[in-house]
């Protein structure tokens, strides 16, 4: 039973946030132990942190698979990998016009970033330099934030998106140090921590999140919130595996959506000033409880993801302004 003291506890959490004082483990473990019975009020508590810094607004986000297939990584969540024998598409880099009207999509579906991804271990000089020359011009041409999400950076390759005009870029840690190598083994986790550095370290703004529902426990989940907030990750995309058949971690069973909201909720405490996404996996696992992301989140992603669905734009649409929200400075054509 939800009590006035239980109120009072949230309430307090959220007042700690707001302080900009980062909660303890302890607390953020008990957002996610947290009775069923007390989410509402979790909820709000998270909401009143989000509100103070975002409003009511919701920042929309469309990705573009731009290559697809082909890797060389053994990440188990992903249809595109190695070890994957999911019936996916797979294509190499699309050509600058592709890309073009990726953009134009994006602005018909009121999106405000546009995200270029490409599967595969890091970028050819090839392959940025037909990344680099369609950024240039959406750039031009559009108002239009651009997001890559191209794998692991070589020296001087984050530096050259930023001369392009890319002015976020993409790199999830996925997961917790501890949990990393149940995920994969191809590369480390300080590998994907160091292509965070090396894009603040060239002056583009960092987009790291996690995938949860791969196994970990609660003290993993805390570690990601707590080492994304370390990271001083912009913005922070809180997906929720969905488990594709062919893939290594296609028997994890969906997360509830109460759960769900509540990691969600934990990471507003613990990034409270930080664009935080429900991302991959929401349509699934939060079923029909999606609306109720949006008082932790300040984002979703807005049509389909690299090889899955998302939900219909207006399906998107109308949850926003159902829910008493807005989206946040739609774009368009310069």
């Amino acid at each position: 039973m939800i009590t006035t003291q239980t109120v009072t506890a949230w309430n307090d959490l959220a007042d700690t946030a707001l302080a900009g004082i980062c909660p303890g483990a302890e607390d953020c473990l008990a957002v996610l132990q947290a009775d069923d019975d007390e989410l509402l009020a979790i909820l709000h508590a998270a909401f009143r942190v989000r509100k103070q810094y975002f409003g009511r607004k919701v920042k929309l986000n469309m990705l573009i698979n731009a290559k697809s297939g082909y890797c060389p990584e053994d990440c188990g969540y992903c249809s595109q990998s190695k070890t994957s024998s999911a019936p996916i598409d797979k294509y190499p880099l699309v050509d600058k016009d592709v890309l073009l009207a990726g953009a134009n999509e994006a602005i018909e579906r009121k999106a405000g970033t546009y995200c270029i991804v490409c599967s595969g271990r890091g970028p050819t000089t090839k392959q940025l330099d037909i990344i680099e020359d369609a950024v240039r011009e959406i750039k031009a041409t559009t108002s239009l934030k651009i997001c890559a999400c191209l794998g692991l950076l070589k020296d001087g390759q984050a530096e050259r998106l930023q001369t392009a005009g890319v002015d976020r870029y993409n790199h999830n840690i996925n997961t917790s140090s501890g949990h990393h190598d149940q995920i994969t083994t191809t590369h480390s986790y300080q590998d994907r921590v160091n292509t965070v550095n090396k894009v603040k370290g060239a002056g583009i703004s960092p987009c790291s999140g996690v995938i949860v529902g791969m196994g970990e426990r609660d003290s993993d989940i805390v570690e990601m919130a707590l080492a994304l907030r370390d990271l001083d990750s912009d913005s922070i995309p809180v997906n929720f595996l969905n488990a594709i058949p062919g893939t290594p971690l296609e028997d994890q069973e969906p997360l509830t959506p109460n759960r769900c909201l509540k990691i969600l909720a934990m990471f507003r405490f613990v990034c409270p000033t930080k664009e935080i996404r429900a991302s991959g996996g929401r349509e699934l696992n939060l079923g029909a409880l999606q609306p109720l992301a949006l008082y932790p989140a300040n984002s979703i992603f807005v049509g389909d993801y690299l090889t899955t669905s998302g939900q219909d734009i207006e399906a998107d649409h109308k949850l926003i302004h159902d829910m008493g929200f807005e989206i946040d400075a739609p774009v368009g054509r310069v």
